[in-house]
């Protein structure tokens, strides 16, 4: 090995170790919560597209932890960023981190990675910019990915919360 590929793999083993205690101290925190709320869950935690990657999820189906989630998600979004606060405090550092409860997230994903392969094979098609409706940065974020992945361009215009994707011929 020579001393640059030494040194990018000692980093790289830097930043999982500091991905991995974001996760510890995130789960700490959101276990914290759920004892406060009364509420059954257990914590999964892994390290995905480099950043932390937190879960919460119940064997018993996960009603309860719904309340977590909230209409279209707000109450994860309030609890993630609560939880990505908590890990800054602790680390000094800003947090990436995402957080996931009972699928949501997972389940929204998907969703969101076809609508941008439809969205992308329209514009194909017709040739013609297609403006979807305001999304939060996570959901643009799964779109602007799947869009690439079809071969197209996207750009988010306007100011949150109404900011939304358009998506650009080739």
């Amino acid at each position: 090995m020579t001393e640059g590929t030494t040194s990018a793999a000692a980093e790289g083993a830097d930043t999982l170790t500091r991905l991995e205690q974001e996760g510890e101290i995130a789960a700490d925190y959101l276990e914290g919560l759920l004892d406060i709320a009364d509420l059954d869950g257990d914590i999964d935690m892994d390290v995905e597209a480099d950043r932390a990657s937190v879960s919460i999820i119940s064997d018993t189906g996960g009603r309860d932890l719904q309340k977590l989630v909230g209409r279209d998600g707000e109450v994860l979004e309030a609890l993630q960023e609560l939880t990505r606060l908590a890990v800054h405090r602790e680390t000094g550092d800003r947090s990436r981190l995402m957080l996931d409860v009972a699928g949501y997230r997972a389940k929204k994903r998907a969703e969101l990675s076809e609508l941008g392969a439809k969205a992308a094979a329209e514009v194909k098609s017709s040739g013609e910019p297609m403006k979807l409706k305001p999304m939060s940065p996570f959901e643009r974020k799964v779109v602007h990915d799947a869009i690439k992945a079809a071969g197209l361009r996207s750009e988010s215009e306007g100011e949150e919360p109404q900011r939304f994707i358009v998506v650009l011929p080739a």
